[in-house]
């Protein structure tokens, strides 16, 4: 079983839709080569504040669907939905309520951890 499949498991029969939306969460991250690297995609990309409020103590910046789509493209985001089984405009916006949770709770410290992190313990940790 996959990390993807571990993360819709987590949330059971009920949630299939955001089971999904935690896995592509997962898999984007996993795909910009972890966490390090998705921060750097999202410096590189112009969002550099929007990442450092996630990684920081304070307010999260939010992020927008437009600019999940700006910062991926559309052959990866239409991956990631089809692999979460959804439209890609419904990822782009599960991406954007979700990708500053899961970048905050990987940061606890208010900062990058050294080494990668848990990610199906942080998946855990948001789910309750």
């Amino acid at each position: 079983m996959g990390l993807m499949d571990l993360a819709g498991s987590l949330l059971g029969g009920g949630s299939n839709q955001q089971g999904g939306m935690m896995g592509m969460v997962t898999g984007l991250i996993q795909q910009q080569g972890g966490l390090q690297g998705l921060l750097g995609k999202l410096n590189e990309s112009g969002l550099g504040a929007q990442a450092a409020s996630w990684v920081g103590r304070g307010q999260n910046l939010p992020i927008s669907a437009d600019q999940i789509q700006a910062l991926l493209g559309s052959d990866t985001l239409k991956s990631l939905a089809s692999q979460a089984g959804i439209g890609h405009q419904e990822a782009a916006g599960g991406l954007a309520n979700l990708l500053p949770q899961v970048v905050d709770k990987l940061t606890p410290d208010g900062q990058v951890p050294q080494g990668e992190p848990d990610l199906m313990s942080t998946l855990k940790g948001l789910l309750g």
